[in-house]
């Protein structure tokens, strides 16, 4: 269990939480790397949106050894951000770190993303592929060309370089504060439109790889989704609301 692993109760605790869908192939290697970081992680939260190859079972099964969760969502209301949020809801944690399933995320720079946080220095931590010593090493050439598009745009909105990731870290309670208005396919956008200026954010260099099995969620309606809340949010900076 991971409960092992916390031996000095002075160390705050954390929950990981992972959204899933369809990712039976990189439950097992993404838990052992967790595991292996030797970060004072409490639990794991698996959020699963539908899986139908086996996903579930993988994660019944690797609950009976690791202090592994799992929260089903079948018809889920919300996007990825939602499923994010229902994990955050249910953690124990004091702290969050939210990860893709797709072994993208390295697991081994989880304690670098918690480092800020637990010494203070900030109140969200990225996992940034656009500062020095990020790279998207193996991402095909229209990946790559969208992704920094994206970052691109809303960089004069949140002031973040990696505004698009999906590996971060944040306090339960914060991510929580800032959660009602959150909505949409990227949260960590959300978060530093919605946390405004009193939020502090450190990016630190993460390599990340694309995906060795499975498929990516992104879509045409994920990003006309993400479109649609950019405008938004440019046109309340606008006015000033």
């Amino acid at each position: 269990m991971f409960g092992v692993l916390m031996t000095n109760l002075a160390v705050p605790s954390v929950s990981i939480i992972v959204p899933t869908l369809n990712e039976a192939e990189n439950i097992s290697p993404l838990v052992s790397r967790i595991v292996a970081t030797g970060a004072p992680i409490l639990e794991i939260i698996f959020v699963d949106d539908g899986s139908i190859d086996g996903t579930r079972e993988r994660i019944r099964e690797l609950a009976c050894e690791f202090s592994v969760r799992l929260i089903e969502r079948d018809r889920p209301a919300s996007s990825l951000a939602g499923a994010v949020l229902a994990g955050a809801d249910a953690a124990k944690g004091e702290f969050i770190v939210v990860m893709d399933a797709d072994l993208s995320h390295p697991p081994e720079r989880i304690k670098d993303l918690l480092g800020p946080l637990f010494d203070n220095r900030a109140d969200l931590v990225i996992g940034s592929r656009y500062v020095a010593g990020g790279s998207t090493p193996g991402w095909p050439f229209w990946r790559r060309i969208m992704s920094r598009l994206a970052s691109a745009l809303v960089y004069p909105l949140t002031g973040a370089h990696d505004s698009m990731a999906g590996y971060f870290a944040i306090s339960r309670e914060r991510l929580l504060q800032i959660a009602p208005p959150a909505i949409g396919f990227k949260i960590v956008f959300e978060t530093l439109i919605h946390g405004g200026p009193d939020l502090r954010v450190c990016e630190i260099p993460v390599v990340f790889r694309d995906r060795a099995t499975g498929r990516s969620k992104m879509s045409f309606a994920v990003a006309l989704k993400f479109f649609s809340r950019w405008l938004v949010a440019l046109f309340r900076r606008a006015v000033g609301t």
